[in-house]
């Protein structure tokens, strides 16, 4: 373990105070923090309903993602904070883009979370056609 933080000890002190304030105040660093709202969402979005995902707009965020890992990793420097953004931005609209698939073509594998919503609205109906039914005697 204490060589690790050697290692990353060292890297940081090879550049200097104002490098590092620089690299922090640019948009090299701003544009990808900013940027991470779009995989949280989609992350967050796994747990909702699978009639809520949009196929077109899965389809253009897995595109843009795939176009900006791309460019991270071309750009100089690199910028790997941008590229670790649209990875995890790829992986999880990929994870999406299955779901909305299997959901609405192949039907392949229940959604667990369909599955549960479904259940739940299932109990709410028989509760309400029960509770219809007592105060009808």
């Amino acid at each position: 373990m204490s060589r690790v933080i050697s290692k990353v000890t060292t890297y940081f002190k090879q550049h200097s105070t104002a490098e590092w304030k620089h690299y922090f105040l640019s948009t090299h660093f701003w544009g990808p923090v900013a940027n991470w709202g779009l995989p949280l969402a989609a992350l967050g979005d796994l747990k909702k309903n699978p009639d809520m995902i949009s196929g077109p707009m899965t389809s253009a965020l897995l595109i843009y993602s795939s176009v900006f890992m791309r460019f991270a990793w071309h750009v100089q420097p690199r910028n790997l904070l941008l590229f670790a953004c649209h990875f995890a931005n790829f992986s999880a609209q990929g994870a999406q883009l299955g779901r909305f698939v299997n959901h609405n073509y192949l039907h392949y594998v229940e959604d667990p979370v369909h599955h549960k919503l479904m259940m739940k609205k299932e109990v709410l109906e028989h509760e309400h056609d029960a509770e219809v039914i007592s105060k009808a005697h």
